[in-house]
């Protein structure tokens, strides 16, 4: 997710979790390939074998609407060490819909077909494509289309976000819906949506029929989500201590601004706020700061009281 699953995120979510895989960013591509340094700028990993520190793989995704340039930089990304290219159909975002990327292609399956299978033919057999969509863009018209459509063009599998982008994230997420999509498909189908803890996890499994999760925000509010899932426990298994140790990872990460990782941290430890009471207490003490070593000293202060 854009602005979220960053690499630094990336990081620290695998450090703790058990990830099959992660995907990065979008990487917007319009009538050129790409330099090198964008590609290490969203996947850092390209570097060490296409993996994070955790030796999770790192899959690297793409958002366009030019069969060409986006068959270009897939093949640029794959020589660079990507392990897998995924391709963005779901973002629901204005700015990207307007300039006819993203959630708004799911109105056109032919060009949904013709974009993955560009992407496809052109990136080495050995490296799997897959694709996200939501359910459809204003209504779920097309909800079959794209998906065979995805299908046929060759891709390994297809995440579903089950919402449209007229949904949003607005709750809730119809995970039944995704049933009719995996009957309908000979490749695997992944679901994503609305799953915050275990019991969602298994009530998404059960309404879509689909065995495997892809999960974003969950993930970040809850650092070890993956592995309550893996263990069927609606318990945390990372106490708050845990859960600070990995906060002083993130903010000590590589980052280009001080105030964009200060604003990044503070993003992450609201979300954990909706679970954690003691994320409350810690974002009353910080929300002012401005200095990564200030909330640095609030963060070890916190762990040296458990």
């Amino acid at each position: 997710m854009e602005g979220l699953t960053d690499p630094i995120m990336r990081d620290v979510l695998t450090h703790v979790g058990s990830f099959d895989w992660c995907v990065t960013e979008f990487i917007r591509v319009t009538d050129s390939v790409l330099p090198d340094h964008i590609y290490y700028s969203y996947c850092p990993e390209l570097k060490t074998e296409g993996k994070t520190a955790a030796g999770t793989p790192v899959h690297v995704q793409f958002l366009g609407n030019n069969p060409e340039m986006l068959a270009a930089n897939a093949v640029r990304a794959a020589i660079l060490g990507a392990p897998a290219i995924d391709m963005n159909f779901g973002c629901p975002a204005k700015t990207v819909n307007r300039h006819r990327g993203g959630s708004v292609l799911l109105d056109e399956p032919e060009v949904v077909y013709e974009l993955v299978k560009a992407v496809r033919d052109a990136v080495p057999a050995h490296i799997p494509v897959s694709a996200k969509m939501r359910l459809g863009y204003m209504d779920r018209n097309f909800m079959l289309d794209n998906a065979h459509a995805i299908e046929d063009a060759g891709a390994s599998w297809v995440t579903v976000h089950a919402r449209t982008k007229a949904d949003g994230y607005t709750p809730p997420a119809f995970w039944d819906q995704l049933q009719p999509i995996r009957e309908a498909l000979k490749i695997n189908v992944i679901a994503n949506g609305e799953i915050w803890n275990n019991t969602d996890a298994r009530q998404c499994q059960l309404e879509s029929g689909c065995e495997d999760l892809m999960i974003g925000r969950g993930a970040v509010t809850t650092p070890d989500l993956t592995q309550c899932i893996r263990n069927n426990s609606d318990e945390p298994l990372l106490c708050w201590q845990d859960l600070l140790a990995l906060q002083i990872r993130f903010i000590n990460g590589p980052s280009k601004t001080e105030i964009g990782m200060v604003g990044r941290y503070k993003q992450w430890l609201g979300m954990m706020s909706k679970h954690y009471p003691e994320a409350k207490m810690l974002w009353n003490e910080i929300k002012r700061l401005k200095k990564i070593d200030e909330i640095n000293e609030k963060i070890t202060i916190q762990l040296a009281s458990p």
